[in-house]
């Protein structure tokens, strides 16, 4: 019997067609942000993302870092550094206050990084966080809370490129001291860890990168674990940081998500898994992810822009998003479809630092007030108006833009849409052109508007529809929020 026979039983097969007839659930369409605690050991040199990796390359930042700091990595491996992960001040029930309070509708829990080290009592991996380091079942610690709190839950995987990723850990220094000397990766005592990846090693020193492996053994490997980690935690979401992986292997862990879901929620899927391949054949059998990136225009599917308001792991160097950036990284988002899962990085010891407080207070004060045009929402025809688009030029590319009055974006709920101005006009008016009664706007003559609200604001907001837009006056003289203030449109 292959392995992808051994997945739960149900109307999904791991078969491209079948994971096609997918339908994203509703908690997801209304949900629209999600924070991600993507922490593992790698927080621990708090020297930022892909330190595992890193540190075996020579003249790297990091290798300098791991060198100066814990040793030479043919003396001094990830083995030794993951040792050193306490988590001893990890409180998730205190941290999912703190989301939960800044708007958070689901929650998800970095299961495994590239680095092969698991975040739970790993039934085929004795390099996991019950056996070595913090000692404790990170995974399950943040489902009860989660859980506590009323939020979906959600897993992400990073195994799939490990096999390739790692492959570094075989080489040794080409000058200095250490030339020729092995990293510890070298070391078959500690292959389990490490990966049997010698031959991939050697492929690789003639391309990039490859993201995924040919290797069959490491194929049934990934499917064996991130089937334990369905089996353990049903999660409601399921993250691969990648395309959907290894062919048949990784179309049956999908079906097993869903129709595992389909058995734990009486008979309807509720399970959503996300990855990132760009083909509509690949996407539409889940939602497609947009690492540190947006969508340019509304998308006709539910997805998800995952980003971190700093580093992936913690970085004492890295510059952090200001609360305006988020906020309006999430209005552009929403309004085209989208979902934003954020992550907040934690430091070893499982605490956020004040910066991190300080943003998730403010998105708290924000969502506060406008949350109504955020939640359960619809995206309206129009999704942007204005000259300030957020255009990335290459993937993994966030450009900061400085909007203006002139520059909305808009959602819909029931007979409300909400119109978010990403700038704030001094002179106490704003023309949303969107609403033209022109030719450019036919659909918009059969729009009966009740009344205008400017969320926050108890005041009166006169308006006028005009042949060049719905043109709003009467605004207060202090905006009701710092960023981002909403109109909403009430329609008879």
């Amino acid at each position: 019997m292959e392995k992808w026979e051994t997945i739960e039983k149900g109307p999904f097969e791991p078969t491209w067609e079948s994971l096609r007839q997918y339908e994203c659930p509703d908690w997801f369409k209304d949900a629209k942000l999600g924070i991600w605690a993507h922490w593992g050991p790698q927080s621990v040199p708090m020297y930022g993302d892909w330190y595992a990796r890193n540190m075996y390359i020579e003249g790297s930042d990091q290798y300098y870092h791991h060198w100066r700091v814990y040793g030479h990595p043919s003396e001094h491996g990830w083995k030794d550094v993951v040792k050193l992960w306490k988590a001893e001040n990890f409180d998730p029930g205190a941290l999912m206050d703190l989301y939960v309070r800044a708007g958070a509708k689901y929650f998800c829990a970095q299961a495994v990084h590239h680095d092969n080290f698991d975040n739970w009592d790993s039934k085929h991996n004795k390099w996991n966080s019950v056996n070595v380091g913090p000692k404790k079942d990170i995974v399950g610690m943040f489902k009860k809370e989660a859980k506590k709190h009323g939020l979906p839950f959600g897993v992400t995987e990073h195994l799939g490129a490990s096999f390739s990723w790692w492959t570094v850990n075989k080489g040794c220094d080409k000058s200095g001291p250490y030339a020729g000397v092995p990293y510890d990766g070298n070391d078959p005592e500690y292959e389990d860890f490490y990966h049997p990846n010698k031959d991939d090693y050697e492929k690789q020193q003639e391309t990039d990168l490859i993201w995924y492996t040919d290797n069959s053994w490491w194929h049934k490997h990934w499917f064996d674990r991130i089937k334990d980690l369905i089996d353990k935690y049903k999660p409601d979401l399921l993250y691969t940081d990648g395309t959907v992986p290894f062919d048949k292997y990784g179309l049956g862990i999908v079906a097993h998500l869903y129709n595992t879901s389909i058995k734990e929620n009486g008979g309807t899927n509720q399970a959503v898994y996300t990855q990132k391949g760009r083909n509509p054949l690949v996407y539409t059998v889940g939602i497609l992810d947009i690492e540190r990136s947006v969508q340019r225009d509304k998308f006709q599917y539910p997805w998800q822009t995952d980003t971190c308001v700093g580093g992936w792991f913690y970085d004492v160097r890295q510059k952090y998003k200001s609360a305006k950036q988020v906020i309006e990284m999430l209005v552009d988002i929403v309004a085209k479809n989208g979902n934003l899962l954020l992550n907040f990085p934690q430091r070893p010891d499982g605490t956020l630092d004040e910066e991190c407080i300080s943003i998730l207070n403010k998105m708290a004060e924000w969502i506060k007030i406008n949350g109504e045009g955020i939640y359960g929402t619809r995206p309206w025809h129009i999704a942007q108006e204005g000259s300030t688009i957020v255009q990335p030029k290459h993937r993994f590319d966030e450009p900061e833009v400085e909007y203006t009055p002139q520059d909305f974006r808009f959602t819909q709920k029931g007979n409300c849409i909400y119109a978010f101005q990403l700038g704030w006009p001094e002179d106490g008016t704003a023309l949303i052109k969107s609403f033209s009664t022109g030719e450019d706007g036919p659909m918009l003559k059969l729009l009966a508007i009740e009344k205008i609200e400017l969320l926050g604001y108890d005041g009166k907001i006169n308006f006028d529809m005009k042949r060049d837009g719905l043109l709003l006056t009467g605004l207060p003289k202090k905006r009701p929020v710092e960023f981002a203030h909403c109109f909403k449109i009430s329609c008879k």
